[in-house]
């Protein structure tokens, strides 16, 4: 952009009444842009009330724009300066705005307050009001009200672990450990991430236009289909594939230990993906045996290929019984399942703290942040580069770009330290009625089924929770072998793994659940409202149907507003309810823990259902000590059993289920 400027130690607009003292001490710059319109710039080193109000006076003409202030509405406390006095008495007396404040300082809102409350006793007593005046200071009100409305949404977003008010006996010092260690982020060199960008909004016509591409890839077949042919048992047991009740391990057993590379290629076939995108069928099959064998690396208990043919499933079951796969492009389908699939390659077997601790080459590689993560996504896209496993070599530019910022977004949701900062910025769009950007739903989704397996019927719980505690087992041998202090749940000597699960399900999982359910009810809901999803037992579409449904069904969800839900509300089937009130109480019963009364659990269960009522995010507090993690007392034991939180010491309890789960 050409920009001309002339810069005069004579400050050519100073106020007229004192021009001399303001012209020695000022300099201005004379701007030319190709609007053709001229700007002029007033730079200052002193705060001088006359040139402000002189800079106020034209900062909304096109005579001065200032781009960078010495304002004393920012460095001047209200109740002690001279200038506040002036300007609050302009504001109750006049009614032009030209003098009030920029809207972005902190007098803004008081002289607001002020000018409005002028207006209206004026109106009340029949002075005279000019109409344009009222229009002008009602404008000017809006643009106050909207930028404290942006201040305070980033406020909300701030990145607090949310890890308040937890009594100290509530939990035992290792569940409180545990929680520091593995839900929060770590204190040094964390900083707010912003808002990422939201989805791109494309015109109508363009949008129909792809739809014709894509139902063009329809009609393609890239002739290899076929690459992965099930034997029969493993072909059986995937017809139940969208079933909250299917059991991983049976499947693990039938397919002679492939069930991801099985189970990758079903969810991605029953989309009908291989032909939408172009997917060649040979590359696909050998890049989910590449995974298969990047998961076996270090022959972990858990964090296994079964472990990701797991929380591939959940994510297909819970997208296919909330009805949100409609929600979803062809793109975000297969982002969505490649993000499950990979979210564990290559781990190691230990957590991201075991890593930072033991200064491994990992940690330094990622310098302490989401180091597994980070490393997940980076070693499936280098597999994915390989010319013979290249799944993504149908995709256009703007396919892929859009499909890796989908899945590296879901894979780096499952770092367990953000989990509470996740919950709660859920809970803060759902309570604020805003737009919910289908990245983060997607990753709330994940996040949740990478820790779902306590919701799970008890015989595949209890299966994954050994596995667990072994692996944890195992990383707390090499921490002792190393030297270096045994995390929470890994010594084998003092771990209660019982009482453990009855904390992992109450204070981490059942929450989980409760805002996932609540996010996928009310998306459904606005769906539904604006007929954006359709009749999966409707087939019977022409061409041309399709792409004005599919092109309608983009322009409703981008602009998919929570505040339509008035219209019509849903209730959704929420299985994993039942399992885990179940698992909990078998875990009570193994643990020696009296179970709650059934008014007292009803209550409970009705409270975290409410997006409303106080979350167990607001359970515990970081203290500024240097274990990391203060759990101070209000709420946590009406979130716990009263019994468990009786019978636990600060000596107790090993701790809930973990990170290891996830990360």
């Amino acid at each position: 952009m050409d920009i001309n400027s002339q810069v005069s130690s004579q400050d050519k607009i100073a106020h007229t009444r004192r021009p001399r003292k303001l012209t020695k001490s000022h300099t201005a710059a004379t701007f030319t842009l190709p609007d053709g319109m001229t700007y002029k710039i007033v730079a200052t080193n002193k705060t001088s009330p006359q040139l402000s109000q002189h800079v106020l006076k034209h900062a909304n003409s096109r005579e001065v724009t200032v781009l960078k202030r010495n304002d004393p509405f920012l460095t001047h406390a209200m109740d002690s300066s001279e200038l506040d006095l002036e300007l609050t008495t302009y504001a109750s007396k006049k009614l032009e705005v030209e003098r009030m404040p920029p809207v972005d300082t902190l007098a803004a809102p008081k002289l607001c307050s002020t000018r409005l409350q002028h207006i209206i006793d004026l109106l009340k007593t029949d002075g005279m009001v000019d109409k344009g005046d009222i229009i002008k200071n009602l404008e000017y009100s809006i643009s106050v009200l909207d930028t404290l409305y942006i201040e305070e949404t980033k406020r909300l977003f701030d990145d607090d672990d949310a890890l308040n008010e937890v009594e100290p006996d509530a939990v035992p010092s290792e569940v409180r450990d545990w929680l520091a260690q593995t839900f929060t982020k770590s204190q040094t060199g964390t900083r707010v991430q912003g808002e990422r960008p939201k989805f791109k909004s494309v015109a109508q016509a363009v949008r129909a236009g792809l739809m014709v591409d894509r139902l063009y890839r329809r009609m393609s077949s890239c002739g290899s289909e076929s690459a992965v042919e099930p034997p029969t048992p493993v072909a059986k047991i995937l017809k139940d594939v969208d079933q909250w009740s299917f059991n991983v391990f049976d499947l693990d057993e039938h397919s002679g230990g492939n069930s991801l590379r099985y189970m990758g290629y079903e969810l991605i076939r029953s989309q009908g993906l291989i032909s939408k995108l172009r997917i060649n069928g040979n590359h696909l099959d050998n890049f989910l045996t590449a995974l298969q064998v990047g998961y076996s690396k270090y022959s972990n208990p858990y964090h296994n290929l079964i472990h990701g043919a797991d929380v591939a499933q959940t994510v297909y079951a819970l997208l296919q019984i909330s009805g949100l796969m409609k929600w979803l492009t062809d793109i975000e389908i297969f982002a969505t399942i490649i993000a499950a699939l990979i979210h564990d390659y290559e781990h190691t077997g230990t957590t991201n703290n075991f890593h930072i601790m033991s200064r491994t080459s990992l940690a330094m590689l990622y310098n302490d942040r989401a180091v597994l993560e980070n490393h997940h996504l980076s070693a499936a896209f280098e597999l994915m580069k390989s010319e013979d496993k290249n799944i993504l070599s149908g995709l256009k530019a703007e396919e892929y770009r859009e499909f890796r910022s989908l899945v590296i977004d879901m894979v780096l949701a499952t770092d367990m330290s953000g989990h509470f900062q996740q919950i709660k910025n859920m809970r803060s769009m759902l309570s604020c009625a805003e737009n919910i950007e289908k990245s983060k739903a997607l990753s709330l989704i994940l996040h949740t089924a990478d820790i779902s397996h306590p919701s799970k019927p008890w015989v595949v719980h209890k299966r994954w929770t050994d596995n667990l505690i072994e692996e944890f087992f195992k990383q707390g041998d090499r921490e002792k072998v190393l030297g270096i202090a045994c995390s929470p749940l890994c010594d084998r000597q003092t771990t209660l793994v019982e009482k453990s699960q009855i904390g992992f399900i109450t204070i981490i999982v059942e929450p989980s659940f409760n805002v996932l359910g609540d996010m996928m009810e009310k998306l459904v809901a606005v769906l539904q409202n604006n007929n954006t999803l359709v009749d999966s037992g409707t087939q019977a579409h022409t061409i041309l149907e399709d792409v004005e449904a599919e092109a309608s069904q983009l322009n409703h969800i981008k602009s998919t507003n929570l505040k339509s839900l008035s219209m019509k509300e849903v209730a959704m089937v929420k299985h994993w309810e039942v399992c885990l009130a179940e698992n909990r109480k078998k875990w009570k019963e193994l643990a020696g823990v009296e179970d709650d009364p059934p008014e007292k659990s009803d209550d409970r269960n009705n409270n975290a259902n409410s997006t409303n009522s106080r979350s167990t995010n607001r359970a515990i507090s970081r203290s500024t000590s240097t274990t990391g993690l203060k759990l101070d007392a209000r709420e946590l034991n009406s979130q716990l059993p009263r019994s468990l939180s009786k019978q636990t010491s600060t000596t107790g309890i090993s701790s809930l289920s973990s990170k290891h789960f996830f990360t």
